[in-house]
């Protein structure tokens, strides 16, 4: 599962760029640009904003992407998984009412 990459891959075909392009663009070598595309590299938050700015695409959007495959990579092989998510749901909720 890489959600985050071929959201990427996709932004970036349907504005005609080439890796090298957005790599550059990104300041990052194309072969990084092509790993975090296939999800063998994880992008960096800086440059999850940047990819949001280049693109014009809402950045809440595309980091919710980014972070699902982090918390992905975490979670994969846990049978607790979904009891683990509930569990950090009712805590992000939790923690939002308090900062109201």
């Amino acid at each position: 599962m890489n959600r985050f990459g071929e959201k990427i891959r996709k932004l970036r075909e349907e504005n005609k760029l080439l890796l090298r392009q957005l790599a550059s663009k990104l300041d990052i070598d194309s072969a990084q640009l092509s790993k975090i595309e296939r999800g063998e590299r994880r992008a960096k938050r800086e440059q999850v904003l940047a990819l949001a700015k280049l693109f014009k695409v809402d950045k809440e959007e595309l980091l919710a992407f980014w972070l699902a495959g982090k918390v992905y990579e975490v979670l994969k092989d846990e049978d607790s998984a979904h009891c683990a998510l509930k569990v950090a749901e009712k805590e992000i909720s939790s923690k939002k009412i308090h900062l109201k």
